[in-house]
C-alpha cells in the first residue's frame, strides 16, 4: 500500500474556544509537495442515537438552530465529555438530559465524519432500545428542545421528505433502520 500520510511540519492555532478550535497547518505530502496553509477545524467527539421506546415510538427533538436560521428536527446527540466513562455513557448522558427518556439497551451503530477534509471528529451512532420516560429534560443554558414521538413510518416520510437537514443524523437514522430491519442495503 503506498504510503499517502501528510507530514505536519507546523502548526499555528488561529481561535481556540470551549468546544471549537481552527488551527492552520504547514504540511508535506509523501513526494515532498508543501502544503501551505491547511485549516483543520477541531471539535470533540460526538455522539448520536436513534431512541425507540417501550412502545416501539422513536423520540426526536426540534430545536432552533441559529447557523442555518431554521428550527429542525433530529435525534438526539452531543458531545462525549471528559467525565463520560464511554460512549455508551455519553450517549446515554444526552438522551437524559435533552429528553428525560432511559434506554434498557444500546447497539454502536459505527462512525462517520462530518467533512474529513476540515473536519478532525467522529461522531458514532447508537440504536436505543426499550425507553421509557424517567426524568424531565436537564438543558443546557443554550439549549431549547422539544421533545417529539413519531412512528417509524413518521419518520421515513421526513426521511423522503428531506425534512430532517442533519446529514449525520440521516446517517445514523439510516443505518438505525437497517438494523431494525426496517430498510434493507442491496
Amino acid at each position: 500500500m503506498v504510503n499517502m500520510k501528510w507530514k505536519i511540519l507546523s502548526t499555528q492555532y488561529l481561535f481556540n474556544d470551549l468546544w471549537f478550535k481552527v488551527r492552520k497547518d504547514v504540511c508535506e505530502t509523501p513526494e515532498g509537495k508543501i502544503i501551505d496553509p491547511y485549516y483543520v477545524y477541531e471539535f470533540p467527539t460526538w455522539v448520536t442515537v436513534v431512541p425507540v421506546t417501550e412502545e416501539g415510538k422513536i423520540v426526536m427533538v426540534r430545536q432552533y438552530r441559529h447557523a442555518l436560521g431554521e428550527v429542525c428536527i433530529e435525534i438526539p446527540g452531543g458531545c462525549v465529555d471528559d467525565t463520560d466513562k464511554s460512549l455508551q455513557d455519553a450517549v446515554a448522558r444526552e438522551l437524559s438530559e435533552e429528553t428525560g427518556y432511559s434506554f434498557s439497551s444500546f447497539d454502536y451503530l459505527g462512525k462517520v465524519s462530518a467533512n474529513p477534509s476540515t473536519n478532525n471528529n467522529l461522531m458514532h451512532m447508537f440504536l436505543a432500545k426499550g425507553g421509557k420516560k424517567t426524568s424531565e429534560q436537564k438543558l443546557d443554558h443554550n439549549e431549547e428542545l422539544q421533545v417529539e414521538l413519531f412512528s417509524i413510518e413518521e419518520v421515513k416520510d421526513l426521511l423522503r421528505g428531506n425534512k430532517i437537514v442533519q446529514s449525520m443524523h440521516v446517517s445514523c437514522i439510516l443505518y438505525a433502520f437497517e438494523k431494525m430491519g426496517e430498510i434493507a442495503f442491496r
